[in-house]
C-alpha cells in the first residue's frame, strides 16, 4: 500500500513510458569518419578532382613546355615567352591539348586520392584531429594508391601537350601508338618518379593544408561556419603554393621522362632519377630543376584552393543528405 502511494507521489504527466513496437531492437551504429560512407568520399573526391584540373588546364600547358627540353618549340623559361609561343604556334585550342585524357585520369585518380587520405587520417590520427604527423603520412598513402591510378593518363595528357595535330591525333591514338612503339612500361616510366615527388609533396600538402585551416578558424571561430568556403579556399592555397614549390626539381624530372622522345625531347637510357638530373644540370645548369616553378605555383595554389572548396562543399552536401535521410527514417 505504501509503495503503492509513493510510487503514485513520484508519477509525473511529463515522464510517459513510450511504447514500442514488439520487434524493437535497439542498434548500436557506428558513425562513419566526418558522417560519410567510403563511396561518398570518393565522389567527393572525383567531382573536386575534375573541376581543379580542367579549370586550371591551360596553366599546365605552359608549365609541361616550359620543363620539357630538347628541340621542342619553346626553350625559353619565360612564363610570357612560353604563352606566346604555343598561341602562336597552335592558337588557344593548343592550351587544352590533352585535356581529354586530363578528364580521364583526374576523377578516378582523386577519387582514390581523398577516399585513401580519410581513411587513412582516421586510422592514424587515433581521434587527435591536430596530428600533423597523421595527416603528412596519409597523404604519402593516398598519393601512392592514386599516382598507380593517374601516371598513365598524365603521360599521355603531357605528350599530347607537347606535340600537335601530326603528333598525335587524340588520347586513343597517342595510347595506340605508345603501346606499339614503347610497350606498356611507358606508361609508368615516370611512376617512381612522380611518387617520390608527390610523397613530400602531399606529406607537405596536407599537414599545411589541416594547419592553415585549424589556425583560420580560430582566428574568427564565431564566424567559421559562414566563412567556410573562404577558409578552405585560402588553406588550400597556401598548402598548394608551398608543396609545389618544394618539389618542383622532381617535377621536371618527372616531365622528362614522361615527353622524353617527343617534339625532339631526349631520350634516357633508363628511368633512374639520378640520371636524369645529371642530364638536366649537365644541359641547363642547376636552374633547369626550376624551370617552370612559377606556373607550377601558380596552377597549385588556385588549384588547391578551388579542390578542397569544391571537395569540402561536397562533403557538405552529403553530410546534409545523410542527415535529413537519417531524420526521415526516424520519423
Amino acid at each position: 500500500m505504501s509503495t503503492e502511494a509513493a510510487t503514485t507521489n513520484f508519477r509525473s504527466s511529463d515522464f510517459q513510458p513510450v511504447a514500442q513496437p514488439p520487434d524493437f531492437r535497439p542498434e548500436v551504429t557506428v558513425s562513419p569518419h566526418d558522417g560519410l560512407r567510403f563511396w561518398q568520399f570518393m565522389i567527393a573526391g572525383s567531382i573536386a578532382g575534375c573541376v581543379e584540373h580542367m579549370a586550371m588546364f591551360p596553366v599546365d600547358t605552359v608549365k609541361t613546355h616550359m620543363q620539357a627540353l630538347g628541340s621542342c618549340p619553346i626553350k625559353s623559361v619565360g612564363v610570357r615567352h612560353a604563352l606566346r609561343s604555343i598561341l602562336k604556334s597552335e592558337g588557344v585550342p593548343g592550351l587544352y591539348r590533352g585535356i581529354g585524357a586530363m578528364g580521364l585520369g583526374a576523377g578516378p585518380a582523386h577519387a582514390v586520392y581523398f577516399s585513401v587520405y580519410e581513411v587513412s587520417k582516421k586510422y592514424f590520427s587515433g581521434g587527435n584531429p591536430n596530428n600533423s604527423a597523421a595527416h603528412a603520412v596519409s597523404g604519402v598513402f593516398a598519393t601512392v594508391a592514386s599516382d598507380a591510378v593517374f601516371t598513365p593518363m598524365d603521360m599521355v595528357k603531357q605528350r599530347l601537350q607537347l606535340g600537335n595535330s601530326a603528333t598525335y591525333r587524340g588520347v586513343l591514338d597517342c595510347v595506340r601508338r605508345v603501346l606499339k612503339e614503347e610497350g606498356f612500361g611507358a606508361f609508368y616510366a615516370s611512376y617512381r618518379t612522380t611518387v617520390v615527388m608527390n610523397a613530400p609533396f602531399t606529406a607537405v600538402h596536407f599537414a599545411t593544408y589541416e594547419a592553415a585551416k585549424r589556425g583560420l578558424i580560430e582566428i574568427s571561430p564565431e564566424s567559421a561556419s559562414d566563412e567556410r568556403v573562404i577558409v578552405h579556399a585560402t588553406a588550400g592555397a597556401l598548402a598548394g603554393a608551398s608543396a609545389a614549390v618544394v618539389t618542383t626539381p622532381l617535377d621536371v624530372v618527372k616531365t622528362q621522362l614522361q615527353c622524353q622522345g617527343v617534339c625532339g625531347c631526349d631520350r634516357f637510357k633508363s628511368s633512374s632519377i639520378s640520371d636524369v638530373i645529371k642530364t638536366i644540370v649537365k644541359k641547363d645548369g642547376y636552374k633547369g630543376l626550376m624551370r617552370g616553378w612559377i606556373p607550377r605555383m601558380f596552377f597549385h595554389a588556385p588549384a588547391a584552393a578551388i579542390c578542397w572548396s569544391t571537395y569540402e562543399a561536397a562533403k557538405t552536401f552529403f553530410q546534409e543528405l545523410n542527415a535529413s535521410t537519417e531524420s526521415g527514417s526516424v520519423t
